[in-house]
């Protein structure tokens, strides 16, 4: 029987290479929204980050979500999406 692949995806605050089903996407939508996607599945440009504070902390410092995102985000977006992972942990 054939193994199947694990999708991996690299963590914007760690770097690390984790499988995708571990990970949270952050989405840009097409209308330019930054929203968490706990499906994976909308549409839009993702990035992803472990479900840790921590990562989002150093996500942010270090500007990986603009580079990523294609996109510069407001200050409210990065406390909005905080406050969100910190109830998804």
């Amino acid at each position: 029987m054939k193994t199947r692949k694990i999708p991996l995806r690299m963590c914007l605050g760690c770097q690390e290479m984790k499988p995708k089903k571990e990970l949270i996407r952050v989405v840009r939508t097409p209308e330019g929204a930054v929203e968490l996607d706990l499906t994976g599945k909308r549409n839009g440009r993702g990035a992803y980050i472990c479900p840790d504070i921590e990562c989002f902390k150093a996500a942010v410092k270090g500007k990986r979500f603009q580079k990523a995102l294609e996109i510069e985000l407001a200050p409210q977006v990065i406390e909005e999406l905080e406050r969100k992972l910190g109830r998804e942990c």
